[in-house]
């Protein structure tokens, strides 16, 4: 994991500025959702993307029941019924 040095102060409300340096480097723009993650005693953000529930593809994609599954996944399902 690479440090880039910066601090910042957690306000009242829980909130935390990403600075506009990462935000522009790492291609994330105003009301793009972000991903919460905890890894040990660490927490990670991850830029949100649509992705396949089974295999992470983010391509063809399409909800079933609330979940994103690819087409290639839908037809391997169908393969196996």
């Amino acid at each position: 994991m690479k440090s880039t040095g910066i601090v910042r102060k957690v306000d009242e409300l829980g909130r935390i500025v990403l600075p506009v340096e990462l935000r522009r480097t790492l291609d994330i723009a105003v009301h793009d959702e972000l991903e919460i993650y905890l890894d040990e005693d660490k927490v990670v953000l991850r830029k949100f993307e649509n992705s396949c529930l089974f295999c992470a593809a983010n391509k063809r994609l399409v909800c079933y029941m609330g979940k994103n599954v690819c087409l290639d996944c839908v037809q391997a399902m169908n393969e196996q019924i």
